[in-house]
């Protein structure tokens, strides 16, 4: 009965989170496994962050290529498996129109390109993507398949197919000057080029001389209808595979296939992260931003602003229940709100604080509480911008509580008619240009911490260890709470 209670309240969790649909189009990791994905790799185009390879001689017809992604930055072009260099290229990328695009091409200058109907814009998913190449097939249909969390895709915006035996730029060996023979990961092989991605990227394979069908890679859970990872350390990869875990924080290139492991670009120990298919963490929402000047970057956890006016972003998952703890650092000035922010909060409001709860850096280096009924200034005290704040929300006692530095601010505030009824979101805000800070959700720290703490049941890494009974935003926790 128990394991029911707890596989029902997984499937809840499924259900409230999947905003887009509520067929299998993104995986949020809310159910237990049995096979666990313990790290991705974050990418940040604007930090030129790649995985570089020289290919060898391979098989130029029949392959296939299998990731999980996380993005972070919908409407950006942003490639993230590519054989080649710019129009000499067989590469998978979701374009500015958040459809993915499957280009294979040749020489000379041959090119046929692949593009979905089905968007891939949910910055809370993660999605399962593989792309199996044959052209030995004398149907041309079978030449191509692409699925997305087990299914196979059939609605195309445009389909261009090779011809039978086509010999592909992937899987070839790299020489003095080609434009080709090389590999990249979240970029070209010439890391210079732009289209770079950002996002978390995790399981990235390919198989080199098999069409593998998604079953090879995943299957689905008998009692959500998720589709889920499974392990993949048995399969044989071929002469040019390569199976990237993003394990070892010291060599997050490492093949662990055993091939040669690739060259990391701009991407060091602190860019490996726990948010993973199989525990999926909150983070901030690129879709849900106040529209003045704030942006999202470093995998969604750092925010910025550009403009002299209010901007804020909040989370990509929201708690109704259950007590959660996260952290924000790295002011670079003042007028910053951290907090809370309900589900009615849009970015049509005048202030980017409507519907929040929180607490208030203001331009005389000065913290204070602040709810939308009234701006309470019930405390207050200098602030450092090397300070690090917890919050604590306890939506079971109905409050939120302040920590400085691992040391508790504040008696508990009640929440009662502050914020309403419905989800509540980690936001953050800033008004004047230039001002930005970090929210560390659990996933995915950013920077550089020095206590690593996790909550009770191990998950998220903390600069400071959570309150007793206070949990990291992600799918694990969230099934358990319910």
């Amino acid at each position: 009965m128990a394991q029911f209670g707890k596989k029902l309240a997984e499937a809840k969790i499924w259900l409230r989170l999947n905003m887009e649909t509520l067929q299998r189009t993104a995986n949020r990791g809310s159910v237990s496994t049995g096979y666990d994905i313990d790290n991705s790799l974050k990418f940040e185009a604007a930090n030129n962050e790649s995985l570089q390879r020289a290919a060898v001689t391979g098989n130029r017809r029949t392959f296939t290529q299998s990731c999980w992604l996380k993005r972070t930055s919908p409407g950006l072009i942003q490639q993230f498996i590519c054989y080649g260099s710019f129009h000499h290229a067989t590469r998978n990328y979701i374009s500015t129109d958040d459809k993915l695009y499957v280009e294979i091409s040749g020489t000379p200058n041959e090119q046929y390109q692949t593009v979905t109907n089905r968007l891939f814009r949910d910055p809370s998913a993660w999605f399962h993507i593989v792309v199996a190449i044959d052209t030995t097939q004398a149907t041309e249909s079978n030449r191509l398949k692409i699925y997305v969390n087990g299914v196979q895709e059939t609605s195309f915006a445009s389909e261009n197919i090779p011809a039978q035996n086509f010999d592909t730029l992937a899987n070839i060996a790299s020489s003095p000057g080609a434009v080709f023979g090389n590999m990249g990961i979240g970029a070209f092989p010439n890391a210079s080029l732009n289209n770079r991605t950002n996002g978390y990227l995790a399981e990235a394979i390919n198989v080199d001389g098999q069409a593998l069908d998604p079953t090879s890679f995943g299957e689905v859970d008998s009692d959500s209808g998720i589709w889920k990872p499974i392990d993949v350390s048995g399969l044989t990869f071929g002469a040019n595979g390569y199976y990237l875990d993003f394990k070892d924080s010291s060599n997050l290139g490492n093949d662990a296939s055993g091939g040669t492991d690739w060259t990391e670009t701009n991407i060091a120990a602190i860019d490996q992260a726990t948010d993973t298919p199989t525990n999926n963490f909150c983070t901030l929402n690129p879709l849900w931003v106040w529209t003045y000047g704030m942006g999202i970057s470093d995998g969604a956890t750092k925010v910025a602003n550009t403009v002299a006016a209010w901007g804020g972003a909040k989370g990509s998952i929201g708690v109704t229940n259950g007590k959660w703890y996260w952290e924000h650092s790295s002011f670079s000035g003042n007028d910053t709100f951290f907090g809370i922010q309900n589900s009615s909060g849009t970015a049509t409001q005048a202030y980017a604080q409507a519907y929040t709860v929180g607490l208030f850096a203001n331009a005389t280096s000065n913290i204070y509480f602040y709810d939308p009924s009234a701006r309470t200034e019930s405390f207050s005290f200098t602030f450092a911008t090397s300070d690090v704040w917890g919050i604590a929300l306890d939506l079971d006692g109905n409050t939120i509580s302040f920590y400085r530095n691992g040391s508790i601010v504040n008696s508990a505030v009640a929440l009662d008619g502050i914020v309403g009824n419905g989800e509540l979101f980690p936001f953050v805000s800033h008004y004047g240009s230039g001002l930005n800070s970090r929210i560390n959700l659990g996933g995915y720290t950013g920077s550089t911490i020095s206590s690593a703490a996790s909550d009770a049941n191990g998950y998220g890494t903390f600069e400071y260890a959570p309150p007793t009974g206070y949990l990291a935003i992600c799918t694990k926790n969230l099934s358990e709470t319910g």
